[in-house]
């Protein structure tokens, strides 16, 4: 036999009572906004990391300029009407990242900030990019001027040069070669290794002495320099003193500055190289 359970009068009215407090008090925290913040916006591969900040009055947007792409600006447009494709607009005019810039560039990890002080909604464009943009939206709620937007984006620009090891004069690529090269122009074979991918440079100077007794000394004359393109992670085997159409080489001592540099134009220092180019053996009679 299957009993069923009654529940008395009083006891009933209160359990639905409690549902529905439950009820309005979901309904009531599905309805409020949700704080708002200083916000952060990354502004990255042509476009902002969030296209829709939310902030209150009294509170700021920080747009940061991680890279790669830094040629942009963040430039408050007019007041538009809902049919012109961004919905109604307040005017923005008095923003501008680069006032009398239209080719803006920024440093990687460089700030703008803007704070809002009047509710509205608020359309920014790059002047070179349009499809760079994005709208603020400002509600009429007393925000907090000091709440922490988050930490700062990561910058996706590389600035740390190439790291150069195992740097020397070799005609094989492993065994070392004296820093000597030959008098037909064919330079020395150079080996060295990189992390990074780009290009590698060297400045040749021929080293001579002039003037007499106390008054001598060494002088450094520009000979030309060399350049190669297609430098790849690992170990490079290049020509190094090379007759080419920037280097003729000539006879003596000289001094070179070496460097590599990536694809970002991010540069090593220069290694100080010291070679000779032998001359023509005189003919014995």
């Amino acid at each position: 036999m299957v009993h069923r359970r009654l529940t008395s009068g009083p006891v009933r009215a209160v359990r639905l009572a409690l549902v529905a407090l439950a009820a309005a008090l979901l309904v009531s925290v599905l309805a409020s906004p949700a704080a708002a913040n200083n916000t952060r916006v990354a502004i990255a591969n042509f476009e902002w990391s969030n296209k829709t900040p939310h902030v209150d009055l009294g509170e700021s947007v920080i747009w940061t300029w991680t890279g790669p792409d830094t040629q942009h600006s963040v430039t408050g447009q007019p007041a538009s009407p809902p049919d012109l494709g961004s919905g109604r607009t307040d005017d923005a005019t008095q923003w501008d990242s680069d006032p009398g810039n239209n080719l803006p560039n920024h440093t990687p990890g460089s700030d703008y900030k803007v704070t809002f002080d009047h509710p509205g909604t608020y359309l920014f464009v790059c002047k070179v990019h349009q499809s760079v943009r994005g709208t603020v939206t400002v509600s009429d709620t007393p925000g907090d001027p000091n709440s922490d937007p988050g930490p700062p984006p990561p910058i996706n620009f590389d600035t740390d040069p190439p790291n150069v090891t195992d740097n020397f004069f070799s005609n094989d690529g492993v065994n070392h070669a004296p820093p000597f090269a030959g008098p037909k122009g064919k330079g020395i074979g150079y080996t060295f290794s990189v992390d990074e991918a780009g290009r590698a440079s060297a400045d040749y100077y021929r080293v001579i002495k002039r003037g007499k007794g106390k008054k001598k000394r060494k002088l450094k004359l520009f000979q030309g320099y060399s350049e190669w393109n297609n430098v790849h992670v690992g170990i490079n085997q290049v020509h190094f003193a090379r007759r080419s159409k920037t280097f003729k080489p000539v006879a003596g001592k000289y001094v070179a500055y070496f460097r590599v540099e990536d694809n970002e134009s991010n540069s090593t220092k220069d290694f100080t190289i010291r070679f000779t180019i032998n001359g023509k053996k005189k003919k014995k009679h």
